[in-house]
């Protein structure tokens, strides 16, 4: 209850712009609740939003951390609590992928790998109000269940996707390429883009469908008589992918993971997961496999370490178990092989050095349960070089 303009109100009719919420409802104006929706219950709450969001502020360094993913297997590092990933299941038809798209990348060195996955049948529709709350309590906008799946992935897996209206694609075939010079394309925001040879595009055998890794085309978009799509993962050259981003003058939330330097082996990953729950809100059927081109596989790598080694560097004195239990927490495998290896993931590119995995233990063991020493080490007596005598 309160004032305006002078008169007494008991509330207000509000649209979903208004609300902050989404774009203005076109048919309605007023923001329409949900026929069951009890009569006095607080609106925050049946809005969804008395939520409560965490910002994190990620260093360019960790990229597997612009993920839920991530950011659990942190927490689960940091509590010691189990890590419990998403489960990935789903019925395949007998129909195959590669029947229905090819996959072409031209230079390995802008996209070191690209897959593709199909699904037929689907229902375009609003997606369900739990995935709607999520999405905004993300900063994204909801669109439809098809796209908000990607969008939902890309938050979940740190692994941006596109979906392809698979009627757009002409050929049937996918070529990652480099745009030619002059090369236009209306995007998403219904802007044309004029494009040059330093960019990626995704294109089919007639035309540029996407500009790879910053935004989709209206030319392949999902709309509402859409029934077969094509999901797009991949990973490409995040120098490209900023520098496009500079010169056509906007980020996206897919820009600003690539450019920082995506693990492809999160990529098929990423995919099932987008092709569940595509089939889940859609109602449509996966086809069988996926088109993967991935022709230098990223392994990992080994680091080797030595407690004493660290403790001397940290000036602490953690035992070796722990410092195994902290590693093997954040996914780090500890190789005992007559001396320790730490086994790193591909998804910790930042991890180099003994120095790295000793920065790694410190935080898990806590800063502020390391003792402030002062430096100490043997004096030495200065001299000349050579040069300088001569």
């Amino acid at each position: 209850r309160g004032k305006l303009r002078g008169m007494e109100s008991d509330g207000m009719m509000c649209s979903s712009l208004e609300l902050g919420l989404e774009e203005e409802d076109a048919v309605h104006g007023i923001y329409i609740l949900p026929e069951d929706t009890p009569v006095g219950r607080d609106v925050k709450e049946v809005l969804g939003l008395d939520n409560v969001a965490v910002d994190f502020e990620i260093t360019s360094n960790r990229p597997d951390c612009l993920g839920m993913i991530g950011l659990a297997r942190e927490a689960s590092a940091t509590f010691g609590r189990a890590l419990h990933l998403p489960e990935v299941s789903f019925a395949e038809s007998g129909e195959r992928t590669e029947d229905y798209i090819d996959v072409e990348i031209k230079d390995r060195q802008l996209c070191s790998r690209y897959a593709a996955r199909i699904v037929k049948g689907i229902t375009i529709k609003d997606s369900p109000e739990w995935m709607k709350e999520r999405l905004t309590a993300a900063g994204v906008r909801p669109i439809n269940n098809v796209v908000d799946v990607t969008n939902y992935v890309m938050l979940e897996y740190g692994q941006p996707l596109h979906a392809f209206d698979y009627r757009m694609i002409d050929g049937g075939k996918i070529i990652v390429r480099s745009a030619g010079d002059g090369e236009r394309i209306i995007t998403l925001d219904g802007k044309e883009r004029l494009l040059d040879s330093s960019m990626i595009v995704i294109a089919d055998t007639k035309k540029a469908l996407v500009v790879a890794g910053v935004m989709g085309g209206e030319n392949s978009e999902v709309e509402r008589d859409t029934t077969t799509v094509m999901l797009e993962s991949a990973t490409f050259n995040g120098t490209a992918i900023r520098m496009a981003s500079k010169k056509l003058g906007f980020r996206t939330e897919a820009s600003s993971r690539f450019e920082k330097g995506l693990d492809p082996n999160t990529v098929i990953a990423a995919l099932d997961r987008a092709a569940q729950m595509v089939a889940e809100l859609g109602g449509g059927v996966v086809l069988g496999g996926a088109v993967d081109r991935y022709q230098q596989r990223k392994e990992p790598w080994t680091i080797d370490i030595s407690a004493k080694r660290i403790n001397r560097f940290l000036g602490t004195d953690i035992s070796e178990e722990d410092m195994v239990r902290m590693l093997e927490s954040l996914g780090i495998r500890v190789i005992r092989d007559g001396g320790l290896k730490a086994l790193i993931p591909t998804f910790r590119a930042d991890l180099e050095n003994e120095p790295d995995i000793a920065e790694e233990i410190a935080r898990l063991y806590g800063y502020n349960n390391i003792r402030s020493t002062l430096i100490s080490g043997e004096t030495t007596q200065g001299g000349r070089t050579r040069e300088q005598i001569i």
